[in-house]
């Protein structure tokens, strides 16, 4: 100590112990914020960070998410086994009952069958000779007194009004049938509306694999091609295609003109991104909020079900973590000079992820930088710190130097004899 002050003036000593303690504060608070927001419906993460890096080392920083284009979001046969995946998670977790458990099926698969009352059919109905309807689809039932319509294949709005016309027809050719045939009609509309509700399971198989604004309308061609004929390419492969080309040209990019025009091919990459995976991310947001309906309060205390680590959710817990334990121990002054190279490291990492560097994409901001940075500052402050025994100054590393010195004139004592 004696030592420390002949070398640095004790305002100095003051100001750098106030200078670790406030960088120790910054990312104490950052981390423990961030760890708040993981069971809240919008946890921190950092992979839009990530997916926007810039600069030579871009591509390791969004590989490092594991799917930097969403491509993931874009794979129906990954999505479907997601949902399913999740199925089973949910029903482990919360031990659903068997009620609870067959809703759930129900809201996840959508029932055998829809049933709507109906007494009898009009005379002269007969739905397997209505022309353009799927026999089965619908039927009726005339023992249990029920017009059924088949879960899997649900009653189509063509299949509606071909049946509405059918029963229109009979009851105007014969006035005494009208009653009879204003409760089908009355009873395919209610079949139809029960029916028009797809599960959560066929909810996705329509957005993903049945819209061909998405998937592209395909058509086989000649018997003699190996290759199908391609009509239209869907909103999917168009993504695919526009992905790829944006990584060419960012690689080539160097000139603000070229920046410019990336900037513009980006808005139009993320924009389509958010067109084709926001309908599926908000589809799992309901799936997920209309399955927690199903539980009771004491159910709920469980919490949300336990995701899978992905890549990015390592990172994030890395991060968080990181950030928390080094600024307390920055804070307390324990081992101080590592966890401010720690610290200096992660930042390290925060600043590559986004480098002001001449030649290189500029990031949107109210600031202007160049090479020098918030990051940067903050990062050099606590090599500063590391290099300097801020923690033997004001912190716990003062006490355990102090315990090491008491040790060890001790055991000199010991050797030499001498009682302590």
């Amino acid at each position: 100590m004696p030592g420390d002050l002949r070398k640095v003036s004790l305002l100095a000593i003051v100001l750098l112990v106030l200078l670790r303690v406030s960088i120790g504060w910054h990312l104490l608070y950052e981390g423990l914020w961030k760890l708040s927001t993981q069971h809240t419906s919008t946890p921190w993460t950092a992979e839009g960070y990530l997916k926007n890096a810039t600069g030579p080392l871009r591509p390791t920083f969004r590989k490092m998410t594991g799917d930097p284009n969403d491509l993931k979001w874009l794979d129906y046969a990954g999505m479907s086994n997601k949902f399913k995946d999740w199925q089973t998670r949910f029903v482990s977790h919360y031990n659903l009952d068997e009620s609870q458990a067959e809703a759930f099926k129900q809201l996840m698969d959508g029932p055998e069958t829809f049933e709507v009352a109906l007494k009898e059919l009009p005379s002269g109905l007969d739905l397997e000779k209505i022309s353009g309807i799927n026999r089965e689809a619908i039927s009726f039932e005339p023992d249990e007194g029920l017009l059924v319509v088949s879960g899997k294949l649900h009653l189509l709005p063509t299949e509606r009004d071909r049946l509405i016309a059918a029963a229109t027809k009979i009851s105007e050719a014969d006035k005494s049938a009208k009653r009879s045939c204003d409760q089908f009609i009355s009873a395919v509309n209610r079949a139809y509306k029960v029916s028009s509700k797809l599960s959560f399971n066929e909810q996705l198989t329509a957005v993903m694999e049945q819209d061909t604004d998405r998937v592209g309308v395909v058509l086989q061609g000649e018997e003699s091609s190996e290759k199908p004929l391609v009509v239209k390419v869907g909103d999917v492969e168009y993504y695919h295609q526009l992905t790829k080309r944006f990584d060419a040209n960012y690689a080539k990019a160097s000139t603000q003109f070229e920046w410019d025009h990336i900037d513009k091919m980006w808005k139009e990459v993320q924009d389509l991104r958010r067109k084709l995976v926001g309908p599926v991310q908000s589809l799992e947001k309901e799936m997920h909020t209309e399955a927690e309906r199903l539980l009771t309060p004491e159910q709920l205390s469980k919490g949300p079900v336990p995701e899978p680590l992905s890549p990015v959710g390592q990172i994030n817990w890395r991060t968080m973590w990181g950030l928390t334990v080094f600024g307390l121990l920055l804070i307390l002054g324990l081992f101080t000079r590592a966890s401010a190279l720690g610290g200096a490291a992660l930042l390290t990492l925060f600043y590559l992820a986004m480098p002001p560097w001449p030649g290189v994409q500029e990031i949107p901001s109210i600031e202007h930088n160049l090479i020098v940075n918030k990051v940067f500052v903050e990062m050099l402050a606590l090599l500063a710190i590391a290099a300097l025994p801020s923690g033997k100054w004001f912190g716990l590393d003062a006490v355990i130097s102090a315990l090491f010195r008491l040790r060890k004139k001790t055991d000199n004592a010991r050797q030499a004899g001498v009682r302590p």
